[in-house]
């Protein structure tokens, strides 16, 4: 049987959460890679070099993570102004430990067949956002 036959989830949500916590346990510095030209991304655009951006995901610098399974959220404070994050896993490309790069990075054709509308996105992080806040 194929992965499509199957209708297996993507692991990137599921191994984001592994590696985020394994980075914050050693007392490193979680920072994810962003392709901020996905679509529904929402990151401070004054940031963004090549169409990516990297954004740091330590417990002191961000306020109300989350990492459901559609995508990332928090807020934080950018230039001193507060805003909201938003990261659809199809947009993570990597997450890792800025004091040595170790983490994952993720095959771009993940997402590649995978039909993303924003509704869906919005109403099933709020549905997930007690359960999978870290």
């Amino acid at each position: 049987m194929s992965e499509s036959e199957l209708n297996l989830s993507p692991t990137r949500p599921y191994l984001s959460r592994a590696i985020y916590e394994w980075i914050c346990d050693h007392n490193l510095t979680p920072h994810i890679l962003v392709d901020a030209t996905q679509p529904y991304t929402d990151v401070p655009v004054q940031f963004i070099q090549d169409g990516q951006i990297v954004l740091n995901l330590a417990p002191h610098a961000v306020h109300r993570l989350n990492m459901g399974n559609e995508a990332i959220t928090f807020s934080a404070r950018f230039g001193g102004v507060s805003k909201d994050i938003y990261v659809p896993f199809s947009a993570l490309m990597g997450i890792y430990a800025r004091e040595n790069g170790q983490g994952l990075f993720f095959d771009p054709e993940e997402y590649a067949n995978i039909n993303i509308e924003k509704n869906d996105l919005e109403s099933k992080d709020n549905d997930e956002s007690e359960q999978k806040t870290v």
